[in-house]
């Protein structure tokens, strides 16, 4: 009797034991996606009827043309000479937490599926605020007519970067991503969608957070992709003047030896190079998947289109603003009155937006990523398109 009462005993406590591991997870401890059954601050069951629900979740959903680019510290700023004599970037130590950004900039394709759905789904009146503005094309002085007409619609610039698109567009179709994206992710996940069409609760686990334009931090570390020079334990063989190894700008390997690695203005008058030998192979815009991406997988983050960024420029943000996580998205610190805009000696207030890395029109100069400019967030040009990023919802862990 006592031999069966010791077995029983010993086999409870190992009931007990399993009990505890699987409530807090294989290694002892809770995790996000295994919380366990009940919780370990008032031991209540999760997902009894009408107790504390704790829906199923094994990480943050994949989101469509995304790379997660791993953040951490890094050297802010240019390391190009300053010929603007601006000295609005200078060189700081800051981190950047791990997020995820577009592959490729937008292209006309995706930007005609925004206008489908705006047109079907939306007023007429928002419908035409969402229309890529064509005569940045034009001029005067210049036979552009067919860009004006053909760029945005012809199928032959299908996977081309928009362009015409002012900050505040781009906010909205980054808003307009984020609801067809979860929403396909809810019905996938056979979650029901709100009647109203409003928000699927970010508790379900089954959506992604809001697409948005990156931070200017966040553009420039990626940008820049430090992760292939690393040597050793967090030594870097060399920085970077431009998104790849080496101050030169034409590939020195391989097939593609001697060819430019950016679409960008090579000199006065000179946008591709020669008949038979178009160097860059592009007199405008380019493929969004053109030229060799960086280590981060990225492309065209350097020349083809400049990019919108999320930041109100200031000349003095690298000083001003935090170094984790850096952003400036008003003028804190740095009040627009201090700058005389209404008297035409500057343009700065809060209302413009940096841009960054060169583009098709540029010279090399600007492809450098610590290099910055701004503009009116309701202007557009036929140089300036954007990207989208997303952070990492899982905030310190490695993908």
């Amino acid at each position: 009797m006592n031999k069966m009462l010791r077995s029983l005993k010993s086999f409870s406590l190992l009931l007990a034991a399993a009990a505890i591991i699987t409530s807090c997870g294989g290694d002892g401890h809770p995790t996000a996606s295994d919380p366990g059954s009940s919780s370990m601050v008032t031991g209540k069951a999760y997902n009894e009827e009408e107790g504390f629900q704790v829906q199923d979740f094994s990480g943050q959903p994949e989101g469509p043309n995304l790379v997660f680019i791993e953040g951490g510290r890094t050297v802010m700023g240019s390391f190009e000479e300053d010929l603007m004599n601006s000295h609005d970037n200078i060189e700081r130590t800051v981190t950047v937490s791990s997020f995820f950004m577009d592959q490729t900039e937008v292209a006309n394709i995706h930007w005609l599926e925004y206008l489908f759905y705006v047109q079907k789904d939306s007023s007429e009146e928002f419908y035409k605020t969402a229309l890529p503005d064509t005569t940045v094309w034009a001029s005067q002085l210049a036979f552009n007519d067919p860009y004006v007409d053909h760029y945005l619609r012809y199928p032959g610039f299908r996977f081309f970067p928009v362009v015409g698109i002012n900050w505040k567009q781009s906010n909205d179709y980054c808003t307009w991503r984020t609801g067809v994206v979860n929403k396909r992710l809810a019905e996938e996940a056979g979650i029901e969608i709100p009647a109203d069409g409003g928000r699927i609760p970010l508790e379900t686990g089954a959506v992604v957070p809001n697409f948005r334009l990156p931070t200017e931090a966040e553009w420039e570390y990626a940008a820049t992709a430090l992760i292939g020079t690393q040597w050793l334990d967090e030594n870097q063989t060399q920085k970077r003047l431009y998104p790849w190894d080496g101050h030169a700008l034409r590939n020195p390997f391989g097939d593609e030896m001697g060819y430019f690695l950016a679409n960008f203005k090579r000199g006065r008058g000179d946008y591709a190079g020669i008949a038979g030998k178009l160097n860059d192979g592009s007199m405008i815009t380019a493929y969004i998947f053109s030229y060799p991406p960086n280590d981060y997988g990225l492309y065209c983050m350097a020349g083809n289109v400049s990019e919108w960024v999320y930041d109100v420029y200031r000349p003095s943000s690298f000083e001003d603003v935090d170094d984790l996580n850096p952003m400036r998205r008003n003028g804190y610190q740095d009040d627009a009155s201090k700058y005389d805009k209404k008297g035409f000696q500057t343009l700065i207030d809060d209302h413009v937006r940096v841009y960054k890395g060169g583009s098709w029109k540029d010279v090399a100069y600007w492809m450098s990523p610590g290099t910055r400019r701004f503009l009116e967030e309701d202007s557009s040009t036929a140089t300036i398109g954007f990207r989208c990023s997303m952070i990492q919802a899982e905030a310190g862990a490695q993908k």
